[in-house]
């Protein structure tokens, strides 16, 4: 790089560094001297408003002495006019005022604009000067003053009063003898002032003057020194962006004086070193001891600059920074020779090259990884420049090729190296299915001693091209190898297609089957709607005449158009009453399970009291009960809360109460039990009966499907209650579960959901093992198995077509 010319080296020291130096020598520049420009105002001020109060004291102490002079100018005049009339008045007591005032009164007693009032005893004006315009008024209306005045006169003195008009004026009143009342001497102050405001014309006059030449002086002044900040704000903005842009480039400026050995750096410098920034200049020890031993001596340097061997420095060297570490810098500086300073200067900029050296050394290391690795790969490798000549290469390429080690040297031309190099005995180039790039090439080799490898060959960017060679003798092999598979796999294949053949014709026959499926499933499910609809059309069609023939029977038995005759017919009547009753109840149940399985029923759901629709069970069935002598005992607290339909929950329990009388044995006991069992009701209903057989419980709960062959009153019943039953708990949500030995009893246990501010708080706990021992004893003796903490599973698909009936 060129060196810059001395006299513009010299002109950018001047321009931008000189002021650095001028600091630092000791030498004040204009922002020394800031506290002049507050000061420079202050003192202005305090003179302008010291000569305000000058000249206003001096105007209002003028105004007050010739005020006082006139109050004793009006006090004698006064005095002298009034003596004057009354001698006048006692010497000429006829016509005493005969002629004008002027001529009466004392010479001098009516200049500068003096007047004289004469009043008579009425107080009405009998004599002026200068006359009024207005005819006889009274003194009052003259001066416009209190009744003070008038009253005291003499004793009053001289006052300062507003006329009528007005202006502001001085009063004198003298009595007088009669016919006369008062003399009055009026002084206008107007005229009294008119001298002084001549004189404090011409002072306001000289303080115009005066404070004008003083403003012009301070704004002088201050446009000066604004002109002054404006240039110290260029230089300011200069120096900081100067600043500014050595900081992010990572420079400092030097500016070393070899005569006296001090150096001064820039603020970039010692941000660079992360130290905090001087203006002070370094002595060379100071740069010495930060300073890497091994990067030379500046000392030397600096000797030679002395002597005038040198003209400029390029040096690299390192520094330790604040932390500790060391930073790499190059500083290059040129001779600086200035005529207001004899010595010599070396100034020049010092760059952090830290980042360079390490990316020099990590380019350094990552070309020794690369050769490395380019050596352990197990594939040949070589690459050549733009001018087939050798860059690098592997040990596996000069082994491919027989070439020695010397023979294979970075340079060398590609000419020279394959003349040394054993050809190989068959060479076969491979054509890509996909066609490939114009600067690519793939071919397989197979050398002398029987290996194949496959050469990949590719243009670089720079012209050369690089080569790759993978053996692929194992792959040759197990070419061979998949041609003989691929004979005995399309045999294979010939065997797997009869097979597939004969699948077909059996996958043909499933769907023809899963067709006949389909339509038997659906000729039955048409069966089953079509046997709903026909019961509950024959329910509608049976309850009909049913109704007329439990009516009249019931007629018959309260005789109300007279007795029957034989007691016969009384108990005829009764067997018939009870046979309709209990056809009506099972056509009831016929229709219930047919609007059930329709998706008919609608529930009204409400917070239900348990306890309350099991007492409403329990007095539908106590006369039943009573008939069997059999006790019916309720268990429920009062708190105990459910959702669901008070009816249908109350024909629910009534089916459990209606099973457990018909199974129990006379005098036997029936128990009804309510607990609360996490976010759900459980009631229990439990009997000391004939139990039920454990293989005909899975089929509770089925429509018209018989446990048991007990008669009650002849008739088995219909197998209904308790399909209904398990229909209306999943209807709720809820659940259903049996429990049951023979000869020892059955608990049937019905979860039903709690309100949701229950379900909320609650949290579900299995259910006590001491609860459930005490409700086999209350149900009798000899219960060992009860329900448990588990409830059937819900049918989901069941229960939505249900509820989503109209």
């Amino acid at each position: 790089m060129a060196r810059a010319p001395a006299a513009r080296v010299t002109t950018h020291a001047d321009t931008v560094w000189g002021a650095y130096r001028f600091d630092e020598v000791g030498e004040r520049g204009p922002k020394d001297f800031a506290w002049l420009r507050p000061l420079a105002f202050a003192v202005s001020a305090v003179c302008l408003v010291s000569l305000t109060a000058f000249v206003v004291s001096l105007a209002t102490s003028m105004q007050d002495h010739l005020v006082e002079e006139a109050i004793g100018d009006l006090e004698l005049f006064a005095r002298a006019v009034s003596h004057d009339l009354h001698e006048k008045i006692k010497t000429d007591a006829q016509t005493p005022l005969g002629e004008p005032l002027n001529q009466i009164v004392p010479q001098g007693a009516l200049a500068r604009g003096r007047r004289i009032l004469v009043t008579d005893h009425r107080g009405r004006v009998a004599a002026a000067f200068p006359p009024l315009a207005a005819k006889n008024p009274t003194l009052a209306e003259v001066l416009g003053t209190e009744p003070e005045l008038t009253d005291f006169a003499a004793k009053a003195g001289v006052m300062r009063i507003t006329l009528p008009d007005g202006a502001p004026a001085l009063v004198s009143l003298r009595k007088l003898p009669a016919p006369f009342g008062q003399v009055a001497m009026i002084y206008p102050l107007d005229n009294v002032l008119g001298e002084w405001r001549a004189i404090a014309s011409r002072y306001t006059l000289l303080f115009a003057f005066t404070t004008l030449t003083l403003l012009a002086i301070v704004f002088a002044y201050f446009r000066q020194t604004r002109r002054l900040q404006a240039v110290e704000r260029v230089n300011a903005l200069i120096r900081a962006r100067l600043e500014t842009a050595l900081s992010r480039g990572r420079c400092g400026l030097w500016d070393w004086d070899i005569s006296r050995g001090r150096i001064y750096w820039s603020d970039s410098m010692y941000e660079m070193l992360g130290l905090p920034a001087e203006r002070r200049c370094l002595s060379f020890g100071e740069l010495r001891a930060l300073m890497h031993p091994d990067d030379g001596d500046f000392k030397a340097v600096a000797d030679m600059v002395a002597a005038g061997k040198a003209r400029a420095l390029d040096h690299v060297f390192r520094l330790k920074n604040a932390e500790g570490k060391w930073i790499w810098l190059r500083a290059r500086a040129d001779i600086v020779e200035d005529a207001r300073d004899p010595g010599k200067h070396l100034v020049g900029i010092a760059v952090d090259i830290s980042e360079q050296r390490a990316l020099a050394e990590h380019t350094e290391l990552a070309n020794l990884r690369l050769r490395d690795a380019i050596d352990t790969i197990s594939e040949a490798f070589v690459l050549w420049d733009a001018q087939n000549r050798l860059v690098t290469c592997n040990s596996k390429f000069l082994a491919l090729h027989g070439l020695p080690p010397e023979a294979a040297c970075a340079g060398a031309q590609y000419g020279a190296i394959m003349s040394r190099a054993r050809a190989p005995l068959i060479r076969t180039e491979i054509a890509s299915s996909g066609g490939r790039a114009p600067d690519a090439r793939t071919y397989e080799a197979q050398l002398v001693d029987g290996r194949w490898l496959q050469i990949n060959e590719r243009r670089t960017k720079d012209g050369g091209y690089v080569s790759v060679g993978a053996d692929i003798t194992a792959l040759k092999h197990n070419e061979e190898k998949l041609r003989e598979s691929e004979r005995r796999l399309t045999a294979s294949v010939a065997d797997l297609t009869r097979s597939r053949q004969t699948l077909e014709m059996q996958a043909q026959q499933l769907a023809t089957l899963a067709e006949q499926y389909h339509l038997q499933k659906a000729e039955a499910e048409a069966a089953y709607l079509a046997k709903s609809e026909f019961l509950a059309n024959m329910s509608h069609e049976l309850r009909t005449p049913l109704n007329a023939i439990i009516g009249f029977s019931e007629m018959m038995q309260a005789e109300p158009f007279g007795s029957l005759g034989s007691p016969k017919y009384l108990e005829y009547c009764s067997g018939i009453r009870q046979g309709g009753s209990y056809l009506n109840e099972v056509l009831s149940d016929i229709l219930d399970m047919s609007r059930l399985e329709a998706g008919l029923v609608r529930l009204a759901e409400r917070e239900i009291d348990v306890a309350d629709a099991m007492r409403q069970a329990i007095d539908s069935w106590r006369q039943r009960a009573d008939l069997k002598d059999v006790e019916l005992v309720a268990d429920a607290g009062a708190d105990l809360r459910c959702v669901g339909d008070e009816a249908a929950i109350v024909k629910t329990l009534g089916v459990f109460l209606s099973n457990a009388v018909k199974f129990s044995d006379m005098g036997g006991k029936v128990r009804l039990r309510a607990r609360r069992h996490g976010a759900a009701i459980d009631v229990y209903v439990a009997d000391a009966g004939r139990g039920i057989d454990p293989r005909a419980i899975p089929k509770l709960g089925r429509p018209f499907e018989q446990c048991a062959d007990l008669m009650e009153n002849g008739m088995r019943g219909s197998g209904l209650g308790l399909a209904i039953a398990r229909a209306l708990i999943e209807l709720h949500g809820g659940a259903l579960r049996f429990r049951s030995r023979l000869g020892v009893g059955t608990i049937v246990m019905m979860r039903l959901p709690a309100p949701p501010t229950l379900r909320a708080s609650a949290t579900i706990t299995p259910l006590r093992p001491s609860y459930a021992r005490s409700v086999a004893r209350d149900a009798g003796p000899g219960i060992a198995r009860v329900a448990g903490s588990d409830s059937a599973t819900r049918n989901p698909g069941a229960l939505s077509s249900i509820r989503s009936a109209p």
